[in-house]
């Protein structure tokens, strides 16, 4: 089983952000899952380049720290 890569995404607060960030990380090319935890406030990847994870996460109007 392939390790998530786990990224910080503190602006998060609601159901809207999970679904935003969600939506926007599924189609990168070779993402196998995402699974959003709101109360940690981290976004959990797997498959995919990190960069253009970060790069669509970005795109939705979120920083990854």
């Amino acid at each position: 089983m392939t390790t998530p890569v786990v990224l910080s995404v503190p602006e998060m607060s609601c159901d809207h952000c999970v679904a935003a960030i969600t939506g926007a990380v599924r189609p990168v090319a070779g993402v196998e899952s995402v699974a959003v935890d709101l109360d940690a406030k981290t976004v959990a990847i797997i498959g995919g380049e990190r960069s253009a994870i970060v790069a669509a996460i970005d795109d939705a109007g979120y920083d990854v720290v």
